[in-house]
């Protein structure tokens, strides 16, 4: 059984599984295909329309059969609301999802980060990687219910007289913060040739280093790189209708950006539809604290912008993307944090710290690269190496080693919360026995960050 983080994947079994999220909760389904759109309202599986192909809704689960799907079906994105409509998720209990494997037991658990006002959570993902199915853990929240996610995804929603048909997600309280689509208030379709007009990057570097000057943040060095994976994933965006990390070939910008050369520390993005010009862009950035955060954080030095038009609606879709650039200080002061922190929560348990290796922590550094470069997420790795096999190939000769991976997070205080929030994580670090750590951080592959502690005992 896998302890999921946000962000985190596991490859699924053959058959038919089982769902379940307990609680005073509706779940829904939306079945979609590469382009990430339903094909119909019948691929909105909730409780007035209970079932489709290859799934059914119980009372707080839902089964599905893969191969039963409707033909052309590649995903299938679970969804969780209160059960009382319009109530806000943070004050309910925290929606823990359960999935199970026909005649095999718990595969894998995942518990997100508590949501506060929003009113639903894409919870968890199942999608097709060529013959085969995986699990990808979520945590997205939406503040303006089933409605506003339905059209996302393409669904017909009739609007009461005077209801405005936009819809305003909004982040969950997750560490995959940057992954969280946006959408502001669509206004009337410019033409493309207008909408494109040059000098979208002065003129948002120009209103960004004006904004930040105000709020005592240095100006942002608008990087030709992370421009150039913006406006690829705007443009991935627009072709495929809808707002997203990932292009329908499972391309993500964290991806689009490291394959252009550009390496860095941490990375936020806003994916947002709606603004017709940078200066609009910007107003959706200063609406809330959440958007705000990138557009003043001083650690954030470089930024890039991308737009393109929906050549089906005129919309523009938008990719913001910032950034703190790799250097390897940086990296240093990164994993002592992580160590730190680590060591902080042993203290309080009243455990020794652990102390620092340098094999252990090439080895952790390296899987996290690994991880990012190659696009996978396991304790074992493509060839089948365990942690202690990397630990035994680094030169590293303690007697015990455990692991702790994680992916999405974007700081570490953020990545010790999710493993100290996770039993079995929580055991590596607070485990008696160990008495040494290496820990690892990358950037890239789809989750935009890799994560990497492995414990030693001497």
């Amino acid at each position: 059984m896998t302890e999921l983080v946000p962000g985190g994947n596991l490859p699924l079994p053959d058959g038919a599984l089982t769902i379940q999220v307990p609680g005073p909760f509706d779940l829904s389904v939306l079945i979609t295909g590469d382009g990430g759109k339903v094909a119909g309202d019948e691929d909105f599986v909730f409780y007035n329309q209970p079932s489709a192909p290859g799934v059914r809704l119980g009372s707080g689960t839902v089964r599905v059969d893969p191969r039963r799907l409707r033909a052309g079906a590649g995903r299938l994105t679970v969804v969780v609301s209160a059960a009382d409509p319009g109530v806000p998720l943070g004050r309910l209990p925290v929606p823990a999802l359960t999935v199970s494997g026909e005649g095999r037991g718990v595969l894998a658990r995942f518990t997100p980060v508590r949501p506060t006002r929003e009113t639903v959570l894409l919870l968890a993902e199942i999608y097709r990687r060529g013959s085969a199915w995986k699990l990808r853990a979520l945590g997205q929240g939406y503040a303006d219910g089933l409605g506003g996610i339905a059209r996302d995804f393409g669904v017909d929603v009739a609007e009461e007289a005077g209801a405005p048909a936009a819809v305003s997600p909004t982040p969950a309280a997750s560490p995959v913060r940057a992954a969280t689509p946006a959408r502001t208030t669509p206004r009337p379709p410019a033409s493309p040739q207008a909408a494109l007009a040059d000098g979208t990057e002065a003129e948002f570097a120009a209103l960004v280093r004006t904004e930040r000057l105000g709020a005592g943040a240095p100006p942002v060095i608008v990087e030709p790189r992370l421009s150039a994976a913006a406006r690829a994933h705007a443009e991935a965006m627009a072709r495929q209708g809808r707002l997203g990390a990932e292009a329908p070939d499972g391309t993500s910008v964290f991806q689009r950006i490291t394959a252009g050369g550009y390496r860095y520390l941490r990375i936020e993005q806003q994916l947002v539809s709606g603004p017709r010009t940078p200066r609009e862009f910007l107003d959706y950035c200063r609406s809330n604290a959440s958007t705000r955060g990138p557009l003043r954080d001083s650690a954030l030095t470089d930024a890039g912008i991308g737009r393109a038009v929906d050549p089906r609606s005129g919309d523009l879709c938008w990719t913001a993307l910032w950034a703190r650039p790799f250097t390897a200080e940086g990296l240093v002061r990164i994993t002592a944090e992580v160590l730190a922190l680590t060591n902080a929560e042993r203290g309080a348990a009243g455990l020794r710290p652990l102390a620092p290796d340098r094999r252990l922590a090439d080895a952790a550094q390296t899987y996290s690269v690994d991880m990012a470069a190659r696009a996978f997420y396991s304790h074992t790795s493509p060839e089948g190496l365990a942690p202690w096999d990397r630990a035994a190939a680094a030169g590293a000769p303690h007697r015990g080693i455990g692991e702790n991976i994680a992916c999405g997070q974007r700081t570490a205080a953020e990545v010790l919360e999710g493993w100290m929030n996770s039993p079995g994580h929580r055991a590596n670090i607070l485990k008696p026995d160990f008495t040494h750590l290496g820990v690892g951080y990358a950037g890239g592959g789809p989750a935009g960050t890799y994560w990497t502690q492995l414990f030693g005992r001497m």
